[in-house]
């Protein structure tokens, strides 16, 4: 999880553009061949969109976008911890 592109993520690419691209790459995890580095690689990209996707929606309830940005990031972080 990197906030820069979450935050890059959020401010230019539209909900439902951030939502197809993260289909695909869910797709992409489940094809044969694909090797570990790639699924980490491919992890931390649907961790961003992820990221970008649940801002967007914070933002549209009416929390302020770095706001949204560090609730997230609290979130995965607890995550981790746990």
């Amino acid at each position: 999880m990197r906030l820069p592109i979450i935050r890059q993520l959020y401010q230019t690419t539209p909900t439902d553009k951030l939502s197809v691209t993260l289909d695909v790459l869910e797709t992409l995890t489940e094809a044969r061949g694909i090797k570990e580095e790639e699924l980490n690689i491919i992890g931390e990209l649907i961790t961003n969109i992820c990221g970008a996707l649940e801002v967007h929606q914070m933002v549209s309830e009416g929390m302020k976008e770095s706001e949204a940005l560090n609730v997230f990031a609290q979130k995965v972080l607890g995550s981790i911890d746990k």
